[in-house]
């Protein structure tokens, strides 16, 4: 027992819980991976280092890829109408906060004007920018953006870094609408959820979802400290959840066979 002079250590800071995220439908795929990399280039762009840069510039480069393979501006116009329209329902409803619902609402419709503002080619100048094209062709090479191989690139990527982040800048102004757009789409989607605690029995979990209202998105909460992980798979109409044990990377995780305590959150 201790004295009550002798000083007692501080207990170990609670970690925070782990969330796990399943995109259920292609839609929601696309936005939650142009949303992993607009969020990465930003980060890469803020640090001053040519590796950050290069960083950044790959990122890019992804966003240009997956958005060349269909229209994610259109997808997300019709998200954006969507969330919109549920919004406009909640007005003539007891208990909302009209203050809250008239942000939201304001915010949505900035975005929507500003995303049919850019007009349909407006990712047309980093398309046919034959600098980043060349970046982009000899990335598809391992190691094939080094400095002998690209020398520009490399020229650019020693120039000051004010004027490099001012550059890389106006290229993220282009996509800026778009994925400003997604990221409050997701915000909303993971908002407009159905939180429960759930237990995986055998480590095992199904779940399937009502036709009339498709989960886009679940979401499996699980304590900081745990070792276990959930494997995720499924579609609009079902999804299975197993829970595996991660001990290292050299060993390849195992299914777990006793009952897993979760949180479970589906958004729709």
């Amino acid at each position: 027992m201790h004295s009550p002079s002798e000083p007692q250590a501080d207990p170990a800071p609670e970690l925070a819980p782990v969330i796990y995220e399943q995109p259920l439908n292609e839609r929601m795929r696309m936005f939650m991976r142009l949303d992993f990399l607009y969020t990465q280039a930003i980060y890469h762009s803020e640090l001053a280092n040519p590796w950050s840069a290069r960083a950044a510039v790959a990122s890019l480069l992804e966003i240009l890829a997956i958005t060349a393979r269909g229209d994610a501006r259109s997808d997300v116009l019709k998200e954006l109408e969507r969330h919109i329209s549920v919004l406009k329902d909640f007005q003539s409803k007891n208990g909302v906060d009209p203050g809250r619902l008239k942000l939201l609402m304001s915010n949505l419709l900035r975005l929507r004007e500003e995303l049919s503002a850019a007009g349909g080619n407006f990712m047309a100048p980093l398309r046919d920018s034959e600098f980043l094209s060349a970046i982009k062709h000899r990335s598809a090479i391992p190691g094939g953006t080094c400095d002998f191989d690209l020398p520009d690139y490399s020229h650019w990527l020693s120039r000051p870094t004010e004027e490099r982040a001012a550059e890389f800048g106006q290229w993220l102004a282009l996509i800026r609408p778009l994925c400003d757009s997604i990221a409050e789409v997701l915000w909303l989607t993971r908002q407009n959820a159905r939180r429960k605690p759930e237990v995986a029995v055998g480590g095992v979990f199904q779940l399937p979802f009502e036709r009339e209202a498709p989960c886009q998105l679940v979401r499996i909460t699980l304590p900081g400290d745990t070792d276990l992980f959930p494997e995720i798979s499924g579609n609009q109409h079902r999804c299975t959840v197993r829970f595996l044990n991660w001990t290292n990377s050299a060993r390849r995780p195992v299914h777990v066979e006793v009952d897993v305590p979760f949180v479970l959150t589906c958004c729709l």
